[in-house]
């Protein structure tokens, strides 16, 4: 233990005597308070450096951001020294040792201060910089058009296609003015409840006061035009159900008096088929008609699906009433058999339903042919794609009444033939399969639509590449684009745009040498403050005005697009 704490001692003298020794020893280079280097022998050892460089502020030269030099040493209003301004730094070294000190560093050294423009909390919630409509403004604020004209007017993009530009106010100049006009916060609170109770008494009438225009209109007579949803009804899927209607209402009373005169469970089956299209036919009637209500604030994007509604509650009639009263029947014929009556007057009604039918279905067919050519697809795709939901519905429950004909006379053929009455519930069973068939082909189709599916993939990529040939756009990301029904579709698109091409449009619109004059006229932060939020917002503005243009292209080369978002990136 003894000769180890020995060893120890001798060692801790031998580096306090190298310390001394290296702290009388001139240093051949700067030691910039980092490490020096000490070599002994065989030896090498790394001591950190106490003393740190230190230069005469003559020496010191400092740059603000403007590039304007400042010499520290140059003597104060005092009369001091740069001897004495160093000593007030705080050197902590004696003068005797200046000449020894100005020896290590013979270069200046430069500081650059940079200047960072401070950043501005916005906080949580920041609506100074609002702009808000005139119509917003006299709404919520409860103010008059004459209060407006106290204010100041701003002159924004418009986001709307007929108007280029719109007058907006700043939503602090509303706030002051509303203040100033109710007196309190606590007024205007008041003044917006007693309007609000007012226009949900308005509401309230609105009925009322529609029915009495109706009253109004029909004693002092109408003489406006036909509507354009009644002459829907002319023309087109309009046309096509209000044949089917009347046709198939005929049907179900000759068939009806067919069922009641021979009791065949055919003809009940036939009977009821017709009543199930007719009524199905007057519910795709009303849907067309609720199709051409304009949009309003609670449906933006219209009534267009209406179609599609209708459509799916006749799919789902048909398979009720038609399907399963035909199989009820059909089953009660199987179990309780009964003879059946001469069955002369049932042929001649089914014959005559059967010129009927295929006169309608005749008529569905020219105009999903019609249709299918003008946008360019098979009769097959247009049926499947359920392009027209209100056609497809005439030509499919048409076409099942013309194979439930063929069907039933068939059933009852064999039953007149043979005597036996369960051929005739057979065929009721089958009219109610193809009518059950029918219906889930349009519960399908329907509800596709309904959920909102995507266009075909050619059309896609022909909306893809017109927007990627365009030089403002760098990429196009997350496409997304929806059939909303009657060949309206709703395209949204993630959209990289190229932040050089948009800066050179705007640059375009500008005067260079103008702007070249303000730019040389930017001497302080705060010029330069001025100019950047100047322009960048024009920029902005340019930015809007490129993407309103790609959605005025998009949809005058595309008729069937009607909603375009693009979203910037």
């Amino acid at each position: 233990m003894m000769p180890a704490l020995a060893a120890q001692r001798r060692g801790c003298r031998g580096l306090y005597r190298l310390y001394l020794r290296c702290r009388a020893a001139p240093v051949p280079r700067a030691c910039h308070g980092w490490q020096a280097s000490m070599k002994t022998g065989s030896l090498s050892y790394i001591i950190p450096c106490s003393r740190l460089p230190v230069q005469l502020m003559s020496q010191v030269r400092v740059y603000t951001s403007n590039g304007q030099k400042k010499d520290l040493g140059s003597e104060d209003r005092n009369g001091s020294t740069s001897e004495e301004t160093l000593r007030k730094v705080g050197t902590g070294q004696d003068t005797s040792n200046a000449g020894q000190k100005q020896a290590f560093l013979k270069e200046p050294i430069q500081v650059k201060v940079k200047a960072v423009l401070k950043k501005r909390e916005y906080g949580p919630k920041y609506t100074q910089n609002n702009f808000i409509t005139g119509v917003r403004a006299i709404n919520e604020f409860c103010l008059k058009s004459s209060d407006l004209d106290q204010l100041r007017k701003i002159k924004r993009r418009s986001p709307h296609d007929d108007t280029e530009t719109f007058t907006v106010y700043l939503r602090s100049d509303v706030e002051a003015k509303s203040l100033e006009v109710w007196g309190s916060p606590e007024a205007l609170a008041r003044e917006r409840k007693q309007r609000k109770e007012a226009e949900i008494k308005y509401r309230e009438n609105l009925f009322r006061n529609q029915r009495l225009l109706r009253e109004y209109k029909e004693f002092f007579g109408n003489t406006k035009p036909r509507s354009s949803a009644a002459a829907m009804f002319f023309k087109g899927p309009g046309k096509v159900v209000m044949v089917a209607i009347c046709i198939n209402g005929l049907n179900f009373f000759f068939k009806l008096l067919a069922w009641v005169y021979t009791g065949s469970a055919s003809m009940f089956s036939e009977a009821i088929h017709s009543l199930a299209d007719t009524c199905n036919q007057a519910l795709l009637a009303l849907g067309i008609s609720q199709s051409a209500r304009t949009p309003d604030p609670s449906h933006p994007y219209g009534f267009t699906n209406m179609r599609y509604i209708a459509s799916l509650i006749s799919g789902v009639g048909i398979f009720m009433m038609g399907a399963g009263l035909s199989w009820y029947h059909g089953i009660i014929g199987l179990l309780h058999p009964h003879p059946i009556e001469s069955l002369l007057w049932a042929y001649c009604i089914l014959a005559g339903s059967l010129v009927s039918e295929g006169a309608t279905l005749l008529v569905a067919i020219n105009e999903i042919r019609r249709s299918a050519r003008a946008k360019g697809l098979s009769f097959y795709q247009y049926v499947v794609q359920s392009r027209d939901p209100s056609t497809n519905v005439v030509l499919l429950e048409d076409a099942a009444a013309v194979l439930s004909v063929a069907v039933a006379a068939t059933c009852m053929g064999l039953t007149s033939l043979t005597g036996n009455p369960y051929y005739d519930s057979v065929g009721s069973l089958g009219v109610g399969t193809l009518l059950g068939t029918v219906s889930a082909f349009l519960i399908y189709t329907n509800t596709e639509a309904l959920l909102g599916r995507s266009i075909q993939p050619e059309q896609l990529q022909r909306l893809t590449e017109l927007l990627e040939s365009d030089p403002v756009v760098r990429a196009i990301h997350d496409v997304k684009a929806t059939d909303m029904g009657m060949s309206k579709v709703r395209f949204k698109a993630e959209v990289d745009f190229d932040g050089r091409v948009v800066t050179r449009s705007y640059l375009e619109k500008q005067d260079i040498e103008q702007l070249l004059q303000e730019i040389q006229q930017v001497k302080t932060l705060e010029e330069l403050e001025a100019f950047m939020l100047k322009h960048g917002e024009n920029i902005i503005d340019t930015l809007g005005a490129e993407v309103d243009r790609l959605e005025k292209d998009l949809k005058q080369r595309n008729p069937d697009v009607r909603h375009v978002d693009l979203e910037i990136l």
